[in-house]
């Protein structure tokens, strides 16, 4: 794929709803990541998660910088064992702005896998498809893990910014079940674990995301429940104490206000 720029527009932004690894072939731009520049160059893997912002600015007037790019939905890992372990990939995590540097050997690895994906996606769809396009995937990821502890050993581990600690405290607030517990996650809630005030958090949280704060908390939360609807043993209500709502009802009107569905329309919608 090419970035989609001109010379006439020399910059533009993109918020990703999916899971992104561009492979980099050539140099020609600058990646702004939050507040932070992307460590970015040719012959690099960057890597973007569900919610992230980023700004993509031309460095000259040459010809478009060119990239290979994997991306894929989170839905489309439901039902896998690839879902549950897809957070332990912190190449996707705020707390990384740092490019992927690959040796020759290490990028016709990942680009091999890239072709092995794409030529089952060319293959005529059948029962071992999806099952072989996350294998793939999965193989693909655990490499770049292995590459960045290559990395990082040679270079300086990069420190967690307020963001990567605002995702850390918000995944476990959602997966611990201090939810039922506490309540619904708040952005003042927040702000007070990280020592910052509520204005001035959700001016950093708008800034690195595009997002408010509480626009954040949301896609968080609807994913959770999205990934929570997918186990059949649940309840609508189970899910709903599980998250922080007091009544099953408020559950319904902010799931299908963030998806478009209800609870029930989403699950059937998986059948």
């Amino acid at each position: 794929m090419h970035f989609d720029d001109s010379v006439e527009q020399l910059s533009h932004c993109m918020h990703f709803g999916f899971y992104a690894l561009f492979l980099k072939k050539t140099t020609g731009c600058r990646i702004n990541y939050g507040k932070t520049s992307y460590d970015f160059d040719d012959e690099t893997v960057v890597s973007f998660a569900p919610g992230q912002t980023v700004g993509v600015h031309r460095t000259g007037d040459g010809p478009a910088p060119e990239a290979v790019g994997l991306l894929f939905h989170p839905d489309f890992l439901y039902r896998t064992p690839l879902a549950q372990k897809i957070r332990q990939y912190s190449f996707f995590s705020y707390a990384s702005n740092e490019a992927l540097h690959l040796s020759a050997e290490e990028r016709i690895i990942l680009q091999d896998y890239m072709d092995k994906i794409a030529r089952e996606l060319r293959h005529p769809i059948d029962r071992f498809s999806k099952s072989l396009i996350v294998s793939n995937i999965e193989v693909m990821l655990n490499y770049c893990m292995r590459f960045y502890e290559r990395q990082f050993i040679t270079r300086e581990e990069l420190n967690d910014t307020t963001m990567s600690r605002f995702d850390s405290l918000l995944d476990d607030y959602l997966d611990s079940g201090r939810a039922a517990e506490e309540g619904l996650p708040t952005v003042r809630y927040f702000a007070d674990k990280v020592c910052l005030s509520p204005n001035y958090f959700g001016d950093l949280v708008k800034s690195e995301t595009g997002k408010s704060a509480q626009e954040y908390i949301h896609l968080k939360m609807a994913l959770a429940a999205k990934n929570a609807l997918h186990d059949p043993l649940l309840s609508a209500k189970q899910i709903a104490d599980r998250l922080g709502f007091q009544y099953p009802q408020h559950f319904t009107r902010f799931f299908k206000k963030q998806t478009g569905l209800t609870p029930r329309e989403y699950r059937l919608s998986l059948s």
